[in-house]
């Protein structure tokens, strides 16, 4: 059985889903922009509504550890790429922000030259060290060297030891990750957003 129930103010829209197959377990989810509640049926309306709140709270406390984490995460990535920037590159490249994104279909990650900014896709969280770090090295290359994938950005990005191990292994990932659109990239570098690709 399923019983919708709003909250008004300024909690979000709520509904309240009641299963008689429910005995003590209570939880909650996003949907869109409304949290659902799955509840045991049978509970009073006061009950209901001390769960739906302490249930809003749990994911409150939630939402803010994964904003704190993701926030975290960026920093520590924009540290990874400077460290990597003075290391292989001299200190040639200087973002003014990297942070992670939700998987792109076509690309490991992106950079716009024109705002310092790289964007890193999630799919790259569990790779080795270094692989992120030619991917990263790969973006960075782009923040100075104009024109897409010449001799020069080449030459820059290949100061960085591991980047034929490192494309290798993004080849073999992007086929057992099934992400085909990853595997056949085409060098389409425009200056304004590029590309780290798998096949160079």
């Amino acid at each position: 059985m399923t019983g919708p129930a709003s909250i008004d103010g300024d909690l979000p829209e709520v509904e309240i889903r009641r299963s008689a197959r429910r005995r003590r377990t209570v939880s909650a989810r996003r949907e869109g922009d409304k949290v659902v509640v799955l509840m045991p049926t049978g509970l009073s309306k006061r009950a209901e509504a001390d769960l739906v709140a302490e249930m809003l709270g749990k994911l409150e406390r939630a939402d803010r550890r994964a904003a704190a984490w993701a926030e975290r995460s960026d920093v520590e990535l924009t540290e990874r790429c400077a460290r990597l920037s003075a290391r292989w590159l001299g200190g040639a490249a200087a973002p003014v922000s990297v942070r992670w994104v939700p998987s792109m279909k076509t690309r490991w990650a992106s950079c716009t030259p024109t705002d310092g900014t790289i964007r890193v896709s999630e799919l790259l969280r569990t790779v080795p060290s270094y692989v992120l770090d030619y991917v990263l090295v790969h973006e960075l290359v782009h923040l100075y060297v104009a024109g897409g994938h010449n001799d020069r950005f080449w030459s820059e990005v290949r100061r960085y030891p591991r980047t034929e191990r490192a494309m290798g292994y993004l080849e073999a990932y992007a086929v057992v990750t099934r992400q085909p659109g990853l595997v056949d990239v085409v060098d389409d570098c425009a200056a304004a957003d590029d590309i780290a690709s798998p096949t160079g």
